[in-house]
């Protein structure tokens, strides 16, 4: 019995600690500083700044193909730099603008949309997150093409796993929508957002990039839909565009938060790089006061550790970019020609001024805005004078430079004398005005990439790289869909290819018509 007692007793204390040890259990074991979910407005910011990159390695898909096609910025080197130089395709950075915006970007953005539709205290989340998302998407559909659009990014929402792909034109038409009712329903009284990272929270400044988004999509449409073009670019205007500098959308960056770009030219790639001999040679011709601000020459240098900030120089008259057509062999038998002791004594992108670890990336601006209004003017799709669109949007990127770094600022008297110098001339006015278009959208690639094949201006040579593998076409046209999608998503692929055309980098996408 008494044994009996004995564990009787030593079983109700066990009981009594067990219950103890329950107490304030779930209080306890509850994380109290790690975040359970995140507001949507943080996740839209997360997208704004995904669109720029979140790596200096995710780049190359502008600087081996988008700057090269252009013929903005070359480099020499094949292997995993091959792209736009050697007019050839390369599977490692082809895919680099669909890997990083459907798993970031597009992800982010559908959620923000999802989760902020049905409240009306977020409305101007919402709307935001849709203009963004219409950004992000004619990024998308104007490297590839046709693409998944409107089941894109569904798979944790509704478990579209093998999204269809969307033709150019119907992803067009709904972008163009999507921009007129967002920017129509952001509302002014309601609270500001004041973590946004674009704006502040600055509802007016949104809505001006919405309708100034839609303007850049309406005249994507010149070639294929001018009706439509007119009528978009109409409702742009009358809905109210940026009005300076100040409207300019922008990524900023700090000492801690680098410009990707700049931080992978001032790093791995620093010598792999240079300015194109068409575009130094076009600032060079025209006294362009932006040349010394955009171009760096180490004079001399006979090699990477030979470019040192002696050596430097940003003197126009010093600067000679990199001849088209060259590979890092061949190029050593024109050297002499040009007048340089290497391959690493051609002109580079200033690393002090437009890509500074901290320097600004600009996604669009005001100067592409007018430029963009002075062609509408020339088709007679807006009111007032072409030549005053063009001043201003030429007056407009030259200001821009100061947004780079105070040291970039170009003087007034420098400014006014370009101008007079540079009058829109009614014979050549789109030459021109697309011209000054590839200058403004000088550094993001997708826009120059984009309005070159738009516009057909400017009119740049033939790459005449000898391993070319373009057969018809002179330029690269697109980029190739990913490999991954053979594997994840081969019928829908297979779907588009049949619409659009060939897999290939000279397949041209709808609104692209010859």
């Amino acid at each position: 019995m008494r044994t009996n007692l004995k564990y009787f007793f030593g079983l109700l204390i066990s009981m009594s600690l067990l219950s103890g040890c329950d107490k304030g259990f779930d209080e306890i074991n509850t994380n109290k500083v790690d975040p359970t979910s995140l507001a949507p407005s943080l996740i839209l910011n997360k997208a704004i700044i995904s669109t720029t990159y979140l790596d200096g390695v995710s780049t190359l898909g502008m600087l081996c193909y988008n700057f090269g096609i252009v013929q903005q910025v070359i480099t020499p080197y094949g292997s995993s730099l091959s792209g736009g130089n050697y007019n050839q395709f390369n599977n490692s950075n082809t895919p680099l603008v669909w890997v990083n915006f459907y798993r970031n970007v597009v992800k982010q953005l559908v959620a923000v949309v999802d989760q902020t539709k049905e409240d009306p205290l977020q409305s101007n989340i919402y709307n935001s997150a849709r203009i963004w998302k219409a950004y992000a998407f004619m990024i998308l559909t104007d490297t590839y093409g046709d693409i998944p659009y409107f089941e894109a990014g569904q798979g944790y929402i509704s478990e579209v796993i093998s999204p269809k792909y969307d033709p150019q034109q119907a992803i067009y038409k709904d972008i163009l929508k999507e921009l007129e009712e967002a920017s129509a329903a952001l509302n002014t009284s309601q609270a500001a957002v004041t973590t946004d990272i674009l704006y502040g929270g600055n509802v007016t400044r949104w809505k001006k990039l919405g309708y100034s988004l839609m303007l850049r999509a309406a005249m994507r449409l010149t070639k294929v839909d001018p009706a439509t073009a007119q009528t978009y670019v109409a409702k742009a205007v009358a809905g109210g565009l940026f009005e300076s500098n100040s409207d300019n959308s922008m990524i900023r960056h700090t000492a801690i938060y680098n410009n990707y770009i700049a931080n992978h030219l001032a790093a791995r790639e620093k010598t792999n790089f240079y300015l194109a001999a068409p575009f130094v040679n076009y600032l060079k011709e025209n006294n362009d006061p932006r040349l010394p601000v955009m171009a760096v020459r180490y004079v001399g240098a006979k090699g990477g550790p030979e470019q040192v900030a002696a050596r430097a120089s940003s003197d126009p008259k010093v600067q000679i970019g990199m001849p088209m057509g060259y590979n890092d062999v061949s190029i050593n038998t024109i050297l002499g020609q040009y007048g340089v002791a290497s391959l690493w004594d051609f002109s580079q992108i200033n690393l002090s001024t437009v890509l500074k670890l901290d320097a600004p990336e600009f996604h669009v601006t005001y100067a592409q805005n007018q430029l963009l209004l002075a062609e509408a003017a020339v088709r007679g799709w807006v009111t007032g004078k072409a030549s005053d669109y063009f001043t201003k949007g030429v007056r407009a990127h030259l200001e821009q430079m100061a947004q780079y770094d105070a040291n970039a600022a170009i003087k007034e008297d420098a400014i006014q004398a370009y101008l007079a110098a540079h009058p829109l001339d009614d014979s050549k006015a789109l030459d021109q005005i697309n011209t000054q278009y590839w200058v403004a959208a000088f550094l993001d690639g997708n826009e120059l990439f984009a309005n070159f094949r738009r516009s057909g201006f400017p009119t740049l040579a033939k790459n005449p790289y000898p391993g070319s593998e373009l057969k018809t076409e002179n330029f690269i046209r697109r980029m190739p869909y990913p490999d991954s999608e053979i594997i994840v998503n081969l019928q829908n692929l297979n779907e588009a290819n049949t619409r659009q055309g060939a897999n290939t980098i000279e397949t041209r996408v709808w609104w692209d018509k010859k």
